[in-house]
């Protein structure tokens, strides 16, 4: 704020003592020290506030674009509820329709058909499907599985 050296500050304080006597000089440099710290804290105020003021309209100027940005994704987006299209499709499937309102010829019959016995023990004996990476060396090799 103001930059004063020491050899300005012994001067002041030379002319302060002929000036103002040394019987009051302590109960100035109070006064002035007290002075000193209201100003210090008036202009600390001062500059909170004026920066909270700058703060709150960069709040509000943000909050402004949010609220825009919102908009535009809420108009340029149908709106979505899950809830609504669950029940509609459970509702077209109990009417016996299909997803493009075709009639479903047998709605009953969603049966889907389960493996024999047989065909899921050479399932699980079959040997697996050679990966993109084996060389067809490795790929014609047959694997041993465990002996029963």
């Amino acid at each position: 704020m103001l930059d004063m050296s020491w050899g300005e500050v012994m001067l002041i304080g030379g002319v302060a003592l002929i000036v103002i006597g040394p019987k009051d000089l302590p109960k100035a440099l109070r006064t002035l020290g007290q002075v000193t710290t209201k100003v210090r804290r008036m202009a600390g105020e001062f500059q909170s506030q004026f920066n909270e003021a700058i703060r709150e309209a960069e709040l509000e100027e943000v909050r402004r674009d949010v609220e825009g940005m919102k908009r535009s994704v809420d108009a340029a987006r149908p709106a979505f509820n899950p809830v609504d299209t669950i029940r509609n499709e459970i509702r077209s499937a109990v009417e016996g329709r299909t997803a493009s309102g075709e009639a479903v010829k047998d709605a009953g019959s969603f049966d889907v058909p389960r493996p024999t016995p047989d065909q899921q023990a050479a399932h699980l004996h079959a040997a697996p499907a050679p990966a993109d990476d084996a060389s067809p060396a490795q790929a014609s090799k047959p694997e041993t599985g465990p002996t029963p």
